[in-house]
């Protein structure tokens, strides 16, 4: 927070310079996870940080910085994701009109898939979709964190969480229903 306050007192390329060295690799590294591309992460890295240089005035210090910053990333590659192609829409339609179908799964089956089977599932669920999972498992955030960011609340997170993992797990049987 020290650096964050530095820069919003003085506005001095500095501080910002600091920020950008401390930041730059994780938002790099979410961007990647994200966009699937180096170059498109990279190039979405320098975006990001132009918004946060120029919207560094209305961080209010309510939330973490890292918080702040991982909502702009998230935001921002999911918009990129959005342009580039449209959603893959597995079961999409008819599970978000018919919740009672939504089963729930508990989250020691998606732990225990393998990490290579694992992937090919996060590759064929919806993007966002996948963004949530990986939010809640691989970053370990807590639903009021990833409410905050998505700007949504608990309970919307909580089922759209519940979706995504039932969606996961109808896309695991059906990959590897026959394996075993």
């Amino acid at each position: 927070m020290e650096l964050i306050r530095c820069y919003l007192e003085r506005r001095t390329p500095t501080c910002f310079s600091k920020l950008y060295d401390r930041y730059a690799p994780k938002v790099f590294g979410k961007c990647l996870a994200l966009l699937k591309d180096r170059g498109e992460a990279e190039d979405a890295t320098q975006e990001i940080f132009v918004k946060v240089f120029s919207k560094m005035g209305s961080f209010d210090e309510r939330s973490k910085f890292s918080t702040w910053l991982y909502s702009i990333t998230y935001n921002l590659c999911i918009d990129r994701l959005r342009k580039k192609k449209k959603e893959r829409e597995l079961f999409s339609e008819e599970l978000e009109n018919k919740p009672e179908l939504v089963v729930e799964v508990d989250d020691k089956e998606l732990l225990e898939m393998e990490l290579d089977r694992l992937k090919a599932v996060l590759e064929r669920i919806p993007e966002g979709d996948k963004m949530l999972l990986l939010m809640k498992y691989l970053d370990g955030m807590q639903i009021k964190e990833i409410a905050k960011i998505l700007d949504k609340t608990e309970s919307a997170i909580k089922m759209r969480i519940k979706r995504a993992k039932f969606k996961a797990r109808k896309i695991y049987e059906n990959l590897y229903a026959s394996a075993e």
